[in-house]
């Protein structure tokens, strides 16, 4: 778990220093070379700035252990942290496109002189870095099953997104269509809030107990029914809290065994269980005897 907490915390840091320096590449760029595009695009990247300090903060309280006030942990924070990082980058993607529709709609706003070719070049420098970034986030995501850091790796993701829109409309407002650098702004905007979707209702599935899915439950039938003296499977109820997994099982043993077999029994599905099937917060099991 400290390792877990010592990667998520790293993570979170570098990825604030790569945004932060990004950031103010990508503003200076399209101030410089006259593309609002390009300034949408570095807004979206200060977002990220914000986002991360939330994973960070979130991570960090989701692993906070269990105490008298909260006896089941604060795995659920990540979901908070989540909700809000999805809140935050949906406003910000609303922001870009309405920047956007103004641009387009006001003929005064739409830029005369193509954007310079720092732009072109920064946009293609932050689409290169921000997919690093995804996949470095990504991958310790799954490392330590964080869900506020997937959130956060997908968030990387839609700024790739939102570099390869501004890239497009740059592009095309350097061949001869300038208007096409404010519709860069509206593309952005729907990248960034499909994103911002599926951020929420993930937090969401996992903030009010949702099964797992039926793989994990499958095995966890398999791995139950391997047990020596074990009948049947008589109720598997499973539930996420967060990124871990609560597990109720109801198990059909021969009645005429002793009291202390069948709590054998229960005990060796309980630690099969919560040995083999990753991220089990806890695990109940029942013994109903036969006759």
């Amino acid at each position: 778990m400290q390792a877990n907490d010592q990667t998520a915390t790293r993570v979170s840091v570098n990825t604030i220093i790569g945004n932060a320096v990004l950031s103010a590449f990508k503003l200076f760029a399209g101030l410089f070379a006259h593309s609002s595009a390009m300034i949408s695009d570095a807004v979206h990247s200060f977002s990220d700035l914000f986002s991360s300090f939330f994973v960070l903060i979130g991570v960090r309280m989701a692993r906070q252990k269990p105490d008298k006030e909260h006896p089941y942990g604060h795995e659920r924070m990540e979901c908070v942290t989540a909700i809000l990082l999805a809140a935050a980058l949906c406003a910000t993607g609303i922001l870009i496109g309405a920047q956007g529709v103004r641009n387009l709609t006001s003929k005064q706003a739409v830029p005369i002189a193509a954007p310079g070719v720092l732009a072109l070049i920064a946009a293609v420098i932050s689409v290169l870095v921000k997919e690093a970034m995804y996949w470095y986030t990504r991958a310790a995501a799954k490392k330590t099953n964080s869900g506020a850091l997937m959130a956060e790796a997908w968030h990387h993701r839609s700024d790739a997104f939102s570099s390869i829109g501004s890239f497009a409309g740059i592009l095309g407002a350097r061949i001869g269509y300038p208007v096409l650098d404010p519709i860069a702004c509206i593309v952005i905007c729907v990248f960034i809030v499909k994103v911002a979707y599926d951020i929420f209702v993930d937090s969401i599935n996992k903030m009010i107990d949702r099964t797992c899915d039926e793989e994990t439950e499958a095995r966890i039938r398999s791995i139950i029914l391997e047990q020596k003296n074990v009948q049947g499977i008589d109720l598997l109820q499973t539930r996420l809290f967060g990124d871990k997994i609560y597990v109720d099982v109801e198990i059909s043993v021969d009645g005429e065994i002793p009291l202390h077999e069948g709590h054998d029994v229960a005990h060796s599905v309980h630690d099969a269980i919560e040995t083999r099937v990753a991220n089990i917060k806890h695990c109940m099991v029942h013994v109903n005897p036969q006759p």
